[in-house]
């Protein structure tokens, strides 16, 4: 590769992150658990038996090399330089100081205070009045000031925002508002705060999907929390599992694709690894939607829906 030898990139990958930060940022690791290690930079980055994690965003490696390169941002080359040559302390802080500065502060985008254009939207995606009613009243569904964007947010046990994920009512945008931790991902609770369920999807959207087609087939949708991880990777549940002790059933209605059957594959794999959480789970569930039915539970719910007005309309023709 073009500035590096074969060597070099070698000698970069026998660097785990562990023996990396205590020989040169020493002052950036702390001690988490009996065996686990964080850093100051990010207290969700998690270090144990050779591997590195970063829950709020949902990426992991087991080399140095992997840190610098998906944590550091810094560039392949660069990386493997730093981790061969001599003045790595030096170079090292640089780095950690520039991924600080580049950290921008969690703030919820303006509300619209007379919005209904979110509202509306909803609708039109097929999500039930009362449900959408339910989210505004909880404080985790908004319309942004100026563009009108859904905004759903998510917050921790203490019902302080650390996340929001901004959909907009035109077009196709999309995204997470910059500094949102994705451990708290938008979350539908139930009605009650000893509920032993907790349904897991992977956008607002669907995850509000999946609580109408419930309540559209009768079904008391009140009796499960609703998650989305705002993706596939499994951080926001952990964290939500750690927060609700009482929940033990998991149902995953993730997409009907490649990366959905995936995403549930790692949850399973995430939860048999947390000594915990493998004790007191007792049931995993996975239930994407049927094929026939659509990629993801919106479609399913939009599907249903036009089903029944045409339903609806030979009935009507026929009287």
């Amino acid at each position: 590769m073009q500035g590096v030898t074969k060597e070099q990139i070698a000698r970069a990958k026998e660097w785990d992150l562990l023996s990396y930060l205590q020989r040169y940022e020493p002052g950036e690791l702390k001690k988490c658990g009996a065996a686990e290690y964080c850093t100051k930079s990010h207290d969700s980055l998690r270090i144990s038996n050779g591997k590195w994690h970063w829950h709020s965003r949902g990426i992991g490696g087991r080399t140095a090399l992997d840190y610098l390169i998906k944590v550091r941002g810094m560039e392949f080359v660069d990386a493997t330089l730093l981790l061969c040559g001599e003045s790595v302390g030096a170079m090292a802080q640089k780095t950690i100081t520039e991924s600080r500065q580049a950290q921008k502060p969690f703030i919820l985008p303006s509300a619209n205070r007379c919005g209904t254009a979110f509202v509306s939207y909803l609708l039109r995606r097929g999500i039930d009045g009362e449900i959408i009613n339910h989210c505004i009243s909880m404080g985790i569904l908004y319309e942004s000031r100026p563009y009108h964007n859904c905004v759903f947010v998510g917050r921790n046990l203490e019902g302080k925002a650390r996340y929001a994920f901004q959909r907009g009512t035109c077009g196709e945008y999309k995204n997470d508002v910059e500094g949102s931790d994705k451990r708290y991902g938008f979350c539908l609770a139930a009605h009650s705060a000893a509920c032993e369920k907790v349904t897991v999807a992977e956008s607002p959207v669907d995850a509000l999907s999946v609580a109408t087609l419930r309540k559209l087939r009768g079904e008391d949708w009140g009796d499960s929390h609703y998650l989305s991880l705002g993706g596939t990777a499994p951080c926001a549940l952990l964290q939500f599992l750690k927060d609700h002790k009482a929940v033990t059933c998991i149902r995953l209605c993730l997409d009907n694709d490649r990366a959905g059957i995936l995403g549930m594959e790692k949850i399973r794999k995430a939860i048999r690894e947390d000594r915990e959480l493998a004790g007191r789970i007792q049931l995993i569930e996975d239930c994407p939607p049927p094929i026939s039915s659509g990629k993801d539970y919106n479609q399913m719910l939009m599907g249903e829906r036009e089903a029944g007005r045409c339903a609806a309309h030979r009935s009507a023709r026929d009287i």
